[in-house]
């Protein structure tokens, strides 16, 4: 067990380091954000083919984490590579707070994405290690919760591009769909995809020490990276437009409409 992490962390970490260089070559930090997400793909089935637990419940969390993975990575790729050479605002204010001691600080930054990514793997180490030759009602639930979490980060992403793509739209507040009920659904959903990778960890020993990576994510999305961060864009983009949406709507978790009244 104690070789496996070892040698996932290391793997990580040169792997960060070379991200490091390529993004230092090309002027540009952001690419980080596509490589952390791909990362988990190469942690996943490592677990898989090193735990020698039944292969049966390996493959499925294995996939499941693999598809969310290429999912969130080609998403990521996507966004960064079209905006290339312009790099993402968070990276710019990096290179701002950092500028007295910039290179050393970016490459610490890349080190700890390493390390992110062996924390929040907890989910797919231990069931990885089961040999038990059978699905437990852990892994059913799990299982259940992941597939209907993408299906539904799926959902809201086509809804919002489809709502930024007609010209109408342009500078108004996506309210459409599963937008009318949450104003970060795709964040939502995102969380319980790691909610449903947590309890399909718990049907393993030590398994509920995985439930650390949908808690972390949580903090995440509602404190550092995600709500914070979107909110002060689309206050900056859309004004008293996005303040109304803000009182009618929920920002994480869905529920009912309110009146901004």
């Amino acid at each position: 067990m104690i070789a496996t992490l070892l040698l996932t962390t290391v793997g990580l970490m040169v792997l960060f380091a070379l991200t490091y260089l390529w993004a230092r070559r090309i002027n540009n930090y952001g690419i980080v954000d596509f490589v952390w997400a791909y990362s988990f793909t190469a942690v996943a089935w490592h677990y898989a083919l090193a735990g020698h637990g039944w292969a049966a419940r390996g493959l499925v969390i294995a996939s499941l984490a693999t598809i969310w993975s290429v999912r969130l990575g080609s998403h990521l790729y996507s966004r960064v590579m079209s905006h290339h050479p312009q790099e993402d605002s968070r990276y710019v204010q990096l290179r701002e707070d950092w500028q007295a001691n910039f290179a050393p600080k970016m490459f610490g930054f890349f080190q700890l994405q390493a390390v992110s990514v062996v924390i929040l793997s907890a989910p797919l180490f231990f069931p990885a290690r089961n040999a038990m030759p059978a699905f437990n009602a852990w892994e059913l639930i799990g299982t259940t919760i992941t597939v209907l979490a993408l299906l539904g980060e799926t959902l809201a992403d086509g809804q919002l591009k489809a709502f930024v793509r007609h010209p109408h739209n342009k500078g108004k507040v996506c309210k459409v769909g599963l937008w009318r009920y949450s104003r970060h659904p795709n964040y939502f959903f995102e969380w319980c995809i790691w909610v449903g990778l947590g309890l399909f960890a718990c049907g393993s020993a030590w398994g509920w020490i995985g439930l650390i990576a949908p808690a972390a994510i949580l903090h995440l999305l509602l404190n550092v990276t995600g709500v914070p961060m979107a909110e002060a864009s689309s206050l900056k983009s859309k004004g008293d437009a996005f303040r109304q949406y803000q009182q009618e709507t929920n920002a994480f978790f869905p529920g009912p409409t309110r009146s901004s009244e």
